[in-house]
Parts: structure tokens; sequence; C-alpha cells
């Protein structure tokens, strides 16, 4: 049989094509009709939220309002310091040699003393060089005036005898002037010029005298002058000596004071060299700490004597102490940065005591101002306000619609809602 021939189009797709193609073109249709739906939904329901409605992701965190207590509280920064405490700074040393002196021996911050406890030691070995050298000076200079004396009391004896043979040489011419009306003309002359020699030498050899013993009485009065100074030098060597041992004045804990030393603010260590008067060191006695800070003008009338506190140390959040208000000054002090801004000092006694309370520590006072039981208690950056009216914005189905709230009580980050909404109600907060 011939074989039968089949004529096709070049351009024609194979039969087995065409099943497929069809199925990709009806999977594209339903994608697109799947969108178009989906975007009609999402229309119908934002349009049917009002015009104060917005969708989900209009923005903020979400937040359920609950009844809960609302506590308004003031914050104060200030700086813990002792009430009873001893400074402790570098000796000032008398006398020469008073510059820079070095430490030895050093009790470190919280270390725990007694009165009369040695709580600083400075080097000795200069001054108690210095005593020995004073000693010896002082020494030196007493046998010096010794000798002097001596020396004095042996010229003093020679002038003495030197004058009373100028007296006697007066008498003598004296005498001789009376031979004149019996001898010669020539010789009478020459017992005048005797005697008259004989007068200018006493006459020169007492006033002589008498400047020698001043010569001889300011020689002493110079040695004296200067066995006085190398006594003092020698006392004051043996007083710094005592000076550099330094004992604790009370009974308490040991805390260091920064001090500028070599370009920088830090503690004093052993083996640092400290100009005298330089501050090293407190005792404190740790049952009794206080805060002092500065009140702004418009925080002042929210204070009263006696108030309760309480007072949290920035180096350690965790540790919350006791306290009330103490002393509140009645005049304010102009800032620094502002001249219309006024502060007022203000002391809080903290209660209680801690190893971690050290002075000079930051802390906060934290003051309660008012408080109210069981109040709707809404984050401040919830709130909106425009025309002065203050709304949130409350979840309604799937999208957020502005709703007018009244406030009561506020504080820097908390409000109380007295009418609006109702707890349970979940509100959105801005970002």
């Amino acid at each position: 049989m011939p074989e039968s021939i089949s004529h096709r189009s070049p351009t024609e797709p194979p039969a087995a094509l065409v099943p497929r193609r069809g199925r990709i073109v009806a999977s594209v249709a339903g994608a697109v009709a799947l969108a178009l739906v989906l975007w009609g939904v999402l229309s119908f329901r934002r349009v049917s939220a009002g015009g104060n409605a917005s969708s989900p992701d209009s923005g903020g965190a979400t937040l359920t309002l609950d009844r809960r207590d609302f506590v308004h509280t003031l914050r104060i920064h200030g700086t813990v310091e002792a009430l009873d405490y001893r400074s402790v700074a570098a000796p000032r040393l008398s006398g020469p040699g008073g510059g820079q002196i070095i430490v030895t021996r050093l009790l470190s911050t919280g270390a725990k003393v007694k009165p009369g406890d040695v709580v600083i030691e400075f080097d000795r070995q200069s001054q108690e060089r210095n005593a020995l050298d004073r000693r010896a000076e002082y020494l030196d200079l007493e046998e010096q005036i010794k000798k002097r004396h001596a020396d004095n009391a042996a010229a003093e004896a020679k002038d003495i005898t030197e004058l009373k043979a100028a007296e006697n040489a007066v008498e003598t011419a004296t005498l001789e002037m009376k031979k004149n009306e019996v001898i010669s003309k020539i010789d009478a002359e020459k017992n005048a010029q005797n005697l008259e020699e004989a007068k200018a030498n006493l006459a020169q050899l007492r006033e002589t005298l008498e400047l020698k013993r001043v010569a001889r009485q300011a020689d002493v009065r110079i040695l004296e002058l200067q066995r006085d100074r190398a006594r003092k030098a020698m006392e004051y060597a043996h007083v710094n000596m005592e000076k550099l041992s330094i004992r604790a004045a009370i009974g308490g804990m040991v805390v260091l004071t920064p001090t500028w030393m070599q370009s920088q603010m830090r503690e004093v260590q052993e083996g640092d060299q400290v100009w005298s008067g330089n501050p090293i060191m407190q005792i404190v006695n740790p049952a009794g700490m206080q805060v002092r800070a500065r009140v702004n003008q418009a925080d002042v009338t929210s204070l009263r004597l006696g108030q309760a506190v309480q007072v949290r140390l920035d180096a350690y959040p965790e540790l919350v102490l006791a306290g009330k208000l103490d002393s509140l000054a009645a005049v304010g002090a102009t800032s620094s940065m502002n001249q219309k801004v006024r502060t007022f000092a203000a002391v809080f006694s903290i209660q209680g005591t801690d190893p971690r309370l050290l002075p000079d520590l930051s802390a906060a006072v934290e003051i309660e101002l008012e408080r109210y039981a069981g109040a709707l208690v809404v984050p401040r950056d919830a709130l909106i306000t425009e025309d002065g009216q203050t709304y949130l914005n409350v979840k309604r189905g799937l999208g957020f619609e502005k709703a007018a709230v009244t406030l009561g009580a506020t504080s820097d980050t908390e409000a109380v809602i007295l009418s609006g909404v109702a707890p349970g109600a979940v509100v959105q907060r801005r970002r």
C-alpha cells in the first residue's frame, strides 16, 4: 500500500504544545485577577475606615492601655558628700627645703581606719639629713662663739693695758711740766710737746677702745644669729619629720581625692611627688552622708523640708537609699549659662549606709510629687495635640482613628487619661 503523506505548514506548532501554552496563559490571567481582587478589597476597607483613619502601617508601635499607679516624680542630680569628714593634705613644711615631698605609704580608697592610725607617710630622708646638718652647724657656731668670746677677752685686756700705759704717760708728762721753771727753755718746750702727745694718744686709745668693743660685740652677735638660725632650722627639721607621718583624726573610711598631677586629674599614688598643701584624701564617717544639689527655680515650689526622697547612685543604678530634704536655700543663685535662670542649693540627707556610698559620686534624687492609684496611664509619645485638643490614635478594625481624650496629671514621660478611651484600647505611639 502506498504510504500516506501528511502535509503541515512549517509555522504551525506541534499538536503537543497547544495544551501547554493554554495552561500558561490561564495561570497568568488568574494571578492578575487575584491581584485586582485584593487591591479592590484593601481600597474598600481603607475608604470605609473614614476620613480620620489610617492604615496599620501608618507608623509607630502600639500599646494596650491598662490601669496602674501613676507616680509623678521630680529628678534632681547632685553629688554625694559626707556630713562628718576630715581633709588630709600634704603637710606644709617649715623652714628651708619645704618644696615637693615623696609619698612612701598611702592607704587606698575604702580602707577603714581608727583614730590615731597612720594613713599616709612621706619620705623622711631629706628632713633627717637636714636635721643632722643643722645640728652640726649649730654646734660649730657654738664653738666659734666661745672662741670669739675668749679672743675678745684677750683683746680687751690688751687694749686696757695700752690704755693704762697711755694714762701713765700723761701723768708722767704732767709731772715733767713742773720742772719747766728750773730747766732750759728748750727742755720746757720738749716737756710741753711730750704732754700734748701723751694726751692725744690717750684720747685716741679711749676712742679706739670703744669702737673695738662695738666691733667685737657685732662679731659675736653675727655668730649668735647664725647659731640661732641653725638651731631653728634643726628644730624645724625635727617638727617636719613629725609632720611626715599623718594619723587619722577620726575613725571612718579613706577616700582619695583626685588632684592635678602630671597634666591630668588623678588620685595620688605611692612614689608620687606632691607639693605642700596638695589635697590627698578625706577620712569620712560613713554613718552620715548627704547629697548636695541645685534645684531649678521652676521646681522649688514642689519641695518642702522633711520631704521623703529616694537616692540613686549613677555608678550603681540598682542601689536605692531612702532620704529626706534637710535644707533649701532661701535665695537663688544665677546660672553661669543664663542670668535669668536661678537655682537653689538643696541638701538631702541619706538614711542608712552602704559600702558603695562614697563622697564625690554623682547621684540622682527622686522626689514623689503626686500619686494616683489605678489610673489609666498612657505614654506622652502617644499623645497628639491639635488646636488645643489632645487625641490618641485608637485602633478601629484594621486601621487607627483619632479619639479626643481628657488629660489629668502629667509627668515628663506619662499622662493620666480621665476620659475618651477605655482600658484595653490599643493606641499608636509616635516614632
